[in-house]
This record gives structure tokens, C-alpha cells and sequence, in this order.
């Protein structure tokens, strides 16, 4: 099976991941996306970050409608801090019948030589790219390698950072994340 990978904080999920994740399965050769929940990196002080077993509840219920994206805690039992290509090397070592590939902004390809073993990354690994606003027309010279698939999916500009912004502020962002996890947030009390 072919799997794309969606690294993130997830802090919190919302809507632009779903869409973003959901126009990955439906409009290229992706048969499932994971959300690969990164955990806590233990040398950053980050109060806003909730636990990792919130944010990958987060991520349970926001994708339990759709049969084809999936939550992860992959990295949640790998040692710190988390390299891509070690995840990628424990994923083949439990499921070597799938085929991973990573699903990225495109603003993500501008320092992705800085990623550890970026060149072995990209030699056995697919990459998906999503538009972004902030670099629409600009295009490094990783675009034209063959493994780059640049995906002209729904350019979608919702921060994590404002929707806790707008929590602690008291606004109602309920409409910028998935029914089931606003709901969650909510009972919890997160970012109040």
C-alpha cells in the first residue's frame, strides 16, 4: 500500500490538515495518509503544547470519519529528538509491504537540505507537496527532482497558533477544526 506520511505537532489539528490529508487520498496514487504525531521535544519549554496523548486523541477524533487518513503515534516510543529518516526506518522494519512517502508544505522544500539524511530520504522516498500562500511563486531547485510531486491541492492558511490565540481570547473557532476534536478541546478546557 502506498502511504503518505503528515508530520505535525497537531496542536491543534484542524480542518486545513483534514482537507489537505483528504485531497492527498482522493486526487493522487496515496491510498492512506498518517498523521505521524510528533512528541514533545524534551529540551524545548513549550506550555502551549498539550500532552502527546491529547494531541494524538486530537488527531483520533478528527480523522474517525474517514476511513483513509489514519492517526499515528509512531515517534511516540522512538528516541528523542525524532529524525524523519529514523521513522522512516522503524515504519519499513514493522510494515515492510507499504511504501511510505511524505507529505509536505511547500515551504518545507526551501530547508530541506538541513534534514538529516535528506539524500537518502528523497532516494527511497516519494515526496507530495502542498501549495502555500507565502511562497506561491517561488520554487526551489529541489521542484524539478523526480521524486517531487508538487500536488495542486487547496491552498489552506489556518494556524495552530491562532486557533489557541483565539481560544484563550475567547472567540468561537469551532468552524476551523473538525467537529469531534473541537468538541474534545472543549470538554477539556484546552487553551483556556
Amino acid at each position: 500500500m502506498k502511504i503518505g506520511l503528515f508530520f505535525g505537532s497537531y496542536n491543534p489539528i484542524h480542518i486545513g490538515h483534514i482537507i489537505i490529508a483528504n485531497h492527498m487520498v482522493e486526487f493522487t496514487e496515496l491510498e492512506e495518509v498518517w498523521f505521524v504525531v510528533t512528541p514533545h521535544n524534551p529540551f524545548k519549554k513549550k506550555s502551549t503544547l498539550l500532552a502527546d496523548h491529547h494531541r494524538y486523541q486530537l488527531v483520533q477524533e478528527a480523522t474517525e470519519d474517514y476511513p483513509k487518513l489514519k492517526p499515528s503515534n509512531v515517534e511516540f516510543d522512538l528516541p528523542q529528538p525524532s529524525y524523519t529518516i529514523n521513522t522512516l526506518a522503524h515504519l519499513y522494519e514493522k510494515y515492510p509491504e507499504h511504501q511510505f512517502n511524505l507529505i509536505m508544505g511547500q515551504d518545507n522544500l526551501f530547508t530541506f537540505h538541513k534534514w538529516k539524511n535528506h539524500e537518502e530520504i528523497l532516494k527511497n522516498h516519494e515526496l507530495y507537496i502542498y501549495p502555500r500562500i507565502t511562497r506561491k511563486n517561488e520554487f526551489p531547485d529541489l521542484f524539478k527532482h523526480p521524486k517531487v510531486h508538487l500536488i495542486d491541492a487547496p491552498i489552506v492558511e489556518i494556524s495552530a497558533t491562532f486557533i489557541r490565540k483565539s481560544i484563550a481570547g475567547k472567540k468561537n473557532i469551532r468552524a476551523l477544526l473538525p467537529y469531534k476534536a473541537w468538541k474534545y478541546l472543549d470538554e477539556m478546557n484546552f487553551y483556556k
